[in-house]
């Protein structure tokens, strides 16, 4: 992201206001009325749009190379604020005024995709968490979902990852809708992509405000919305991909909530892929060609 440096790294907006979530809804209505335009009308009539051009990162062996020998690469720049937690499967950013993760990112292979460890449903405290920790009864009679943020069908490849996903720091209040919908079609588009990129990297979290609601006897943030990004790197050409999606019920296609990494940075306040080269993570955080991705 061009406008942060490195060196000088903007804190979480953590104050996200209900008005810029009302912004942001409005910016994915949009969106939507740009994409139905690029559709065939019900009377099969096709209407015809210029496709925006987007820069495309050049696929040097130099490139290659330096993505190549850098690790982590799903890890977003840390802030002072959060607890940095890593289990078998995923690292977390915890925060505990929320008793939220503000993030959660990991690597997941096509390799991965296979496992066949059995889910385990069992929710339960983080052993690295701080007091007070969060348990499930903290959600009962919430009318939320728990709702995974590393999603447990990600950790299948091994026993101890898919219990860790289980983890309270790995939840979040979730509008059941949303969580049994969209959401979760998101997480098997990412199994998807992830075996045909052979691997990608996805960091995901919620978005709070000072005007959330909270349930439980610890006041757990209820988040207003949600995000995801996706990082592939096929060795020939990287490529991100955003997505925002308000905590309520909605049923639309997933390209109608994607955005390209770079606005989805300003609205979180989070320098994501943080380990990336300036110069490859500006070309390819600035623009997202839906086309470039497999729905």
């Amino acid at each position: 992201m061009k406008p942060i440096s490195k060196k000088t790294l903007r804190k979480p907006i953590f104050s996200f206001s209900l008005f810029a979530i009302c912004v942001i809804l409005l910016s994915m209505e949009y969106m939507e009325r740009k994409q139905r335009q690029t559709n065939p009308q019900p009377d099969g009539t096709q209407v015809e749009t210029t496709a925006p051009q987007v820069q495309q990162t050049d696929s040097t062996t130099e490139t290659e190379s330096t993505l190549n020998n850098i690790t982590q690469l799903e890890l977003p720049a840390y802030t002072n604020e959060a607890i940095i937690i890593t289990h078998t499967g995923f690292t977390l950013a915890y925060n505990n005024e929320w008793h939220l993760p503000e993030w959660v990112a990991y690597e997941l292979t096509a390799e991965e995709t296979t496992g066949t460890v059995d889910r385990s449903d069992h929710f339960r405290p983080d052993p690295q968490s701080p007091l007070p920790q969060i348990t499930t009864d903290d959600y009962r009679n919430s009318g939320y979902d728990r709702g995974h943020m590393a999603p447990a069908a990600d950790m299948k490849w091994s026993t101890e990852a898919m219990n860790e996903s289980f983890y309270m720091t790995n939840i979040c209040p979730q509008n059941h809708n949303l969580n049994a919908g969209d959401w979760k079609e998101l997480e098997e588009l990412c199994r998807q992509w992830a075996t045909e990129y052979e691997k990608i990297y996805i960091v995901c979290g919620p978005i709070v405000g000072s005007d959330s609601q909270h349930i439980g006897a610890n006041q757990v943030t209820v988040p207003h919305a949600f995000f995801k990004a996706i990082l592939a790197y096929n060795n020939q050409t990287p490529q991100t991909i955003g997505f925002l999606f308000a905590n309520k019920a909605g049923n639309r296609p997933l390209q109608n909530y994607a955005m390209n990494v770079d606005d989805l940075e300003t609205v979180i306040g989070i320098n994501l892929f943080h380990h990336l080269p300036d110069y490859i993570e500006d070309k390819i955080e600035q623009t997202t060609q839906i086309n470039q991705w497999t729905w």
